[in-house]
């Protein structure tokens, strides 16, 4: 009698393993859930009855580092990739930018602005100095800018760095706002796309150490700005202190003149999604042209170098084709973001001479024209500068190039078969900046330009004005 409540146990125990498995499963599962699904978040999803405190902790903290550490290898190109997992540490140089990124726990002491990263192994401190600008190739300009210095290895060595007053969560972006500030084109071009390029990813989640602090830039971009980092923004003229971060990058990835490239680090980055960032950021109305009611022109007006002789005659040809034109000159309107952005956003067409200004068709909505007047020995750069891009952005580019007669070079150099005239690379790039850029105005052939004004209505509305 007593052997059948034995029988009855070894009967039941295999329903019970075969119960108790799919538990286990369920439980180890999850687990491996929960570590892939926020390898790829910075911040650690909710909560999980299923893992006790500690061991969430520690799931969380490991998740919340590797999350860094890919965020960061995306800055990293694909031959340094080996060496940055083995340091923590690489550099990327080009011609125009250089940056360097720190997965490991660093301190940056403002006062001097140098950065301590912990190396592996290293009896030696390695140095590295980057001015944090993205216009490498020129020195001069580079002179302006705060050198950064990178000690790297052994930072047990005497002597010992000094001890963090302030520890951020959040890895650290430092670069620089010196520069051509006040230049539209620079500012952008320089600063804000680059700072884009290299922080978008982080969503908001950095610390700007911001040298060569410039208010009025902060001030004019802090909309854009905002988006970017959620963090209260490191002055180190005003915080001389030690910080200490989780990671760093040192310097701003540069893709190109007014350019995003998707294939280049780190991937992905394009201008539609910049666009539609400055649209968020600025609170632009307008999208597409197609949303505009009256054909609308912007005439940006020069009043020194490069001006439009006839300007009055032009406008008067533009409104009689059908459009509303608005002539801006005012300086003071045009270096105020929040209002000019709105401004360009709601026209259809902008029109203006090879320059700054013409950074602003970066506001324009998709399918409206940028109409530039090329002026000679300008091609390539209004090219590059501002024709490329236009296409890049979903802005329809027309190129108004003038002839010779319409220069005002012709009654300098006497004769359209000068070859300052037929060959402006002849002369020297200094003499050319002078002649091209500070000593030229046109003329316009109200005909010529007709056709050209002609064309872009069309293109924004489908019809051709008779």
């Amino acid at each position: 009698m007593e052997k059948e409540p034995r029988k009855l146990v070894f009967r039941l125990t295999p329903w019970i393993f075969l119960l108790i498995l799919p538990l286990i499963y369920i439980d180890l599962l999850w687990g491996n859930n929960i570590r892939i699904e926020q390898r790829f978040h910075y911040i650690s999803g909710p909560e999980t009855k299923f893992l006790s405190s500690s061991r969430r902790d520690i799931t969380n903290a490991v998740a919340k580092q590797e999350s860094l550490d890919y965020l960061l290898s995306r800055l990293v190109k694909d031959e340094d990739q080996k060496s940055f997992k083995a340091t923590g540490f690489a550099c990327n140089t080009e011609i125009y930018s250089k940056h360097c990124v720190a997965n490991k726990p660093l301190r940056i002491d403002t006062t001097t602005m140098s950065i301590f990263v912990p190396g592996r192994n290293r009896s030696v401190q390695e140095e590295t100095v980057i001015r944090p600008y993205a216009r490498q190739e020129d020195e001069v300009l580079l002179r302006s800018v705060t050198p950064v210095k990178i000690l790297q290895g052994n930072i047990t060595a005497p002597p010992p760095p000094p001890a963090c007053e302030y520890t951020h969560e959040s890895p650290a972006v430092v670069f620089s706002t010196s520069g051509f500030i006040g230049n539209v084109f620079h500012e952008i071009n320089e600063i804000l796309i680059p700072l884009y390029i290299t922080t978008r990813q982080f969503k908001s989640r950095v610390v700007f150490v911001v040298e060569d602090y410039r208010p009025s830039f902060m001030k004019k971009y802090g909309d854009a700005i905002s988006r970017l980092t959620k963090h209260e923004i490191v002055n180190p003229s005003l915080n001389r202190s030690v910080h200490c971060f989780p990671g760093a990058v040192v310097g701003l990835k540069f893709h190109g003149h007014l350019s995003l490239n998707p294939a280049e680090i780190p991937t992905g980055q394009s201008m539609k999604q910049f666009r539609q960032f400055l649209r968020e950021s600025l609170s632009l109305k307008y999208s597409h042209v197609s949303q505009i009611g009256t054909p609308t022109v912007m005439f940006l007006s020069r009043r020194t170098t490069r001006r439009i002789i006839n300007e009055d005659d032009v406008v008067s040809m533009i409104r009689d084709l059908g459009f509303r034109v608005i002539v801006v000159a005012r300086s003071k309107v045009i270096s105020n973001l929040n209002m000019f952005s709105g401004m360009i956003n709601s026209c259809s067409v902008f029109v203006g001479a090879h320059g700054a200004g013409l950074t602003n068709e970066l506001f324009l909505p998709d399918g409206a024209v940028m109409v530039q007047v090329d002026l000679i020995g300008l091609e390539w750069a209004a090219a590059t500068y501002y024709g490329n891009p236009a296409r890049e952005m979903g802005v329809r580019y027309l190129r108004y190039k003038i002839e010779p007669e319409e220069s005002s070079l012709i009654k300098i150099f006497g004769s359209r078969n000068h070859s300052a005239i037929t060959d402006p690379k002849a002369l020297p790039v200094q003499a050319g900046k002078e002649v091209y850029l500070n000593s030229q105005n046109v003329r316009i052939n109200i005909d010529r330009f007709r056709e050209t004004m002609v064309e872009a209505m069309s293109l924004v509305t489908g019809d051709s004005p008779l």
